[in-house]
């Protein structure tokens, strides 16, 4: 079975430790003990079997956005492995064009992660981004968390009603710690998922219950390295009873269908 991990984190060596425990630290959780760096989640991969990584930076500040996008192009050079996705933030001057960097340069898609950037989803300051990557680029959001609104589904909704061409995947079942909330808002929404940081929190029944209420076509896999060990969710994950053919959509088809062509496993 093929196996594309579309939830990644990495960092540079010098802060690849300090990075991956803030991580920890925001969500109040410990974590898989990862330190974030690049030689950690191949080695890791390896071990699983993973294909293909996506990458997904996240440029806490405007005027690190630059720099976190060169850091992934340089990192996807080196590894055929890698996928990367650029980032951006709400309060650039130049969004638009950091969005034209990131299509030019062959980054896949865009990351953003409204809890820790400190901006809302529908925030209308990135409303020219969204148009302009409509049919072009896939979005990847952090979704959900009950300590903030940045990222709350009903936000996404609005997103999704105004830019019906967005391509967008809703990480953590579209909802971390707010799963019903995510249901409510996304289930009738065209809009991709991932289960990362999700099925240690629920059940087998629970979490496959979920995956066949949105539909495995909608559904991509991912270990969200490094806040947990790629081998220990790969494990969790192919502990559900699930059927062969809903783990290959999961795994591998539905990743291939957001990002389209070009890329082979």
């Amino acid at each position: 079975m093929h196996l594309i991990d579309f939830h990644t984190h990495i960092y540079p060596q010098a802060i690849a430790a300090k990075a991956a425990k803030s991580i920890s630290d925001f969500y109040e959780l410990e974590g898989g003990g990862m330190d974030g760096t690049v030689e950690q989640l191949l080695q890791l991969g390896r071990q699983i079997g993973v294909d293909k990584y996506v990458v997904l930076p996240v440029g806490l500040k405007p005027n690190h956005v630059r720099h976190i996008n060169e850091f992934i192009l340089g990192e996807v050079a080196q590894h055929k492995e890698f996928i990367g996705f650029g980032t951006v933030h709400a309060a650039m001057d130049n969004l638009c064009e950091e969005v034209e960097f990131i299509q030019q340069s062959g980054l896949h898609g865009i990351k953003m992660h409204p809890d820790t950037q400190l901006f809302d989803i529908d925030d209308e300051r990135l409303f020219p981004m969204y148009d302009m990557v409509q049919g072009k680029l896939p979005v990847m959001l952090h979704m959900g968390d009950k300590r903030y609104n940045y990222s709350h589904p009903a936000r996404l909704r609005r997103v999704l009603r105004t830019f019906p061409g967005l391509q967008v995947i809703a990480a953590h079942f579209g909802g971390y710690s707010v799963y019903d909330e995510a249901y409510e808002n996304l289930h009738d929404m065209d809009c991709f998922m991932d289960v990362s940081s999700s099925l240690m929190f629920m059940s087998p029944e629970d979490a496959v219950k979920r995956i066949r209420s949105y539909g495995t076509e909608r559904l991509v896999y991912g270990s969200d390295f490094p806040l947990w060990n790629p081998a220990e969710e790969w494990e969790r994950f192919l502990k559900l009873p699930l059927t062969e053919e809903e783990q290959e959509q999961i795994t591998y088809k539905t990743a291939l269908t957001v990002l389209g062509d070009g890329i082979s496993l």
